[in-house]
């Protein structure tokens, strides 16, 4: 799942939740919606974070990889 799919699913989360709390008439069903809006906004904290986490490490795997590509030329040249 990309970052963006994640961003609009939560967006859309939390869109619905805001309507629910507008036309909600139970304190309730308004409290629910609110919890479920402060869920959906940690879901996407925990998506951003875990997001850069896979960049960082996609970063990490490339650099290696060039790395033994260099070392694998050199061995080649001699």
């Amino acid at each position: 799942m990309t970052f963006k799919s994640v961003c609009s699913g939560v967006a859309a989360l939390m869109m619905a939740s805001v309507l629910a709390v507008g036309c909600a008439s139970d304190d309730k069903v308004a409290t629910r919606a609110e919890q479920a809006a402060s869920r959906a906004e940690d879901a996407a904290r925990r998506a951003e974070s875990a997001a850069g986490r896979v960049e960082a490490a996609a970063q990490r795997a490339e650099a290696a990889a060039e790395k033994a590509e260099r070392m694998f030329s050199k061995h080649l040249r001699k």
